[in-house]
Formats: C-alpha cells, structure tokens, sequence
C-alpha cells in the first residue's frame, strides 16, 4: 500500500498544493505508522470515536438488554440517517473554511414547499397545484435554489458566510411557517413518504442512501481532484488559486450540493412522519456541528474526514438512545445531551491531537 501522508501539505506555513492527496491535512510533525509506511497518524485519528462508540454499546447493553436487538439498532440508524445528511452536507462546506447555517431550514422548507403543491386543498393544508409525483423534484430543486443563492451572496459577492446563512436560516423558516400557516402538511403523497417508509433488505431506504452518500463522500473527499480542491480552499485559499484551482467554481458546487444533502435529509424524515410540521429542522445545526468537530472536521477548513463526521453523529445518537432506554425524563435528555458532547469533545481533543482548531 503506497502512503498516504501528503508530502505537499504545509500547515505551518499555510500554503497548500492542489497535489496533496489526502483526505484531511496532516498534523505538523504527522509521520507514517508502521515499517513500511503504510498508515499515516492522520488515518489513525478517523477512528478515535470508535472505542467511546463500543463502550456506549457495552453501556447500553447494561441498561437495557434491547440495546442491542436489531430492531432498537434499525431504530437508531433510521432516525440517525435523517440529520446524518446535514452532518455530510456541513462537512463540504466546514472542509472548505465557509459553514452553512440555513441547512436546518433548508431541511424543513424545501420538502414544506413540496407538499405545500402537492398535497391537495383541504386534505392537509395544500394548494394542490401539481402531481404528487413532482414531489422528490420539487424538494431537490428548491434545495439547489437555495444553495445557488447562498453562493451568489458568498462567492460572488464575498459576503460572511456565517452572516449570509444566519439571516437565510431566519428567512427560509419564516417562509415555512408563511406557506403553512404554522400548522403541519399531511395526507402526504405517495412520492414523498417512499423513501423514509420503505425497506430494502430488512433495512430502510434512507439507511441504505445514508451509507452510499457518505462512502461517495468519502471517495469524493480522498480519492479525487474535487476533494483536494475542497481541502486546500479550506488550507489557504490564496495557495490554492495560486496552484490554478478555481476556487470559486469549486465552492459554488460544495455549498450547493450542501444544500441539496439538507432537501434530501428533509425530505426521509419528512417520509417517515409522513407530515412536515412548521418546526421541522429547527435547532438541528447545533447537533450537525457538534457531530462534525467531534468526528475530528475542523472549524477553520482544511481538516476533516467523512468516517470521522460519520462516527460522530453515530456516537450522539446512540447515547440519545441509551439515555431513552435508562428511562432519564425527556425534559432532562438535552442538558445531558450537551453535557456529553462537551466531554466528548475534550476525548477527542486528547485522542486526536488539534484537529478541531
């Protein structure tokens, strides 16, 4: 196996080379692991959360024997894979040094509007205008509006990227409760509920989509030109023009395809609600970045894998579980949450060196 750390990194000076080929810069100092080199220091971090997450299995099986039972383990995954495609859509955009505060918002309003047309007058607060078919298109298509109109304000114009998303998450979840009338959408059509109430295999359709959207990530961000791109924007974006990426191409890309990750996320857990309420993806992005920076991405850009975001989300949502399953009042479950993602950061901090800078 040839390694894999990149020899045209340099984090200490902040340039970097539209060679590098890893996925996520290597650590000052980072040198291979092993005789022959073959595993680099950097590769070894992707899996610093999976001790804490099979002592949280060994844990919940403590607690509850059917922690482990396959229909409690489906659970987890379904429910995860829903938010999991936010955590995927942040990592493109945390990777390039930007972040994307409308993806909660995205996540409720480009399904909303698709049942808002779709769904029939007086059957569940629609208007009825098109086939229920169009459903899926509508969602994707306003998922990409709203990433091509982040990066015109971003890219085009050179607007904050924090400053630009905080005031479209306030206007895409005003314009859900504006269509809704602050109530929820039901009588969803057929189209819309397919993807988060069927199963292939014994395992749910948004399962399975969760699992080849972030292998195709994890390609995408290791094993491609685009992903190299995407880390040295986040490295040093004067670096990376200078090395003749186009790095504004690259980035309109990345926060549209963030976008369209959020629509699609809505959209299966709107399918296994079979509504989509007023509310949907409120206070969802403090779960996403938390997921992210303790999976190793890193808020400054540049660093970060897919596994690593990945493990991340697993991790909080299987401590969601086990503390549902002690029988802990609903009312306590979020202060204990945030309390656990605090220690999970400091172990990751530890266990991982400063990736999260």
């Amino acid at each position: 196996m040839p390694d894999t750390t990149p020899d045209t990194t340099r984090e200490t000076t902040g340039t970097v080379s539209a060679g590098s080929s890893s996925e996520g810069a290597a650590a000052p100092g980072a040198r291979p692991f092993g005789p022959g080199g073959a595993v680099s220091l950097v590769r070894l971090r992707d899996f610093a959360l999976v001790p804490a997450i099979i002592v949280i299995a060994i844990i919940g099986q403590i607690v509850n024997p059917i922690f482990l039972r396959s229909d409690n383990l489906i659970n987890i995954l379904q429910t995860m894979s829903e938010i999991a495609l936010l955590v995927l859509a942040q990592t493109i955009v945390l990777v390039t040094g930007k972040m994307d505060l409308s993806l909660e918002s995205t996540f409720g309003l480009a399904p909303g509007v698709a049942a808002w047309l779709t769904v029939a007058v007086g059957a569940g607060h629609g208007l009825g205008l098109v086939p229920g078919g169009w459903a899926i298109p509508i969602t994707l298509a306003v998922g990409v509006l709203i990433g091509i109109f982040n990066a015109l304000l971003i890219v085009r114009f050179g607007l904050h990227g924090f400053i630009v998303t905080l005031g479209m998450l306030i206007v895409l979840r005003g314009l859900l409760t504006g269509i809704s009338g602050g109530q929820t959408f039901f009588n969803l059509p057929p189209s819309m509920m397919y993807l988060g109430t069927t199963s292939w295999l014994g395992l749910p359709v948004s399962v399975w989509l969760c699992f080849a959207l972030f292998a195709a990530g994890i390609v995408v961000l290791g094993h491609t030109s685009f992903g190299r791109a995407l880390y040295a924007i986040g490295g040093n974006v004067d670096a990376a023009k200078a090395a003749g990426i186009r790095t504004d191409r690259v980035l309109w890309i990345a926060l549209t395809s963030a976008s369209v990750l959020a629509a699609l996320g809505g959209l299966l857990l709107s399918g296994r609600l079979a509504s989509v309420a007023a509310s949907q993806g409120d206070g969802a992005i403090f779960t996403v970045f938390a997921a992210a920076v303790i999976g190793g991405v890193s808020l400054s850009g540049g660093k970060g894998t897919m596994f690593g975001a990945f493990t991340g989300i697993l991790l909080l949502y299987m401590i969601q579980n086990v503390l549902t399953l002690a029988g802990v009042p609903a009312q306590w479950i979020g202060a204990l949450n945030g309390g656990i993602i605090l220690v999970a950061l400091v172990l990751s901090r530890i266990t991982g060196g400063k990736a999260q800078e």
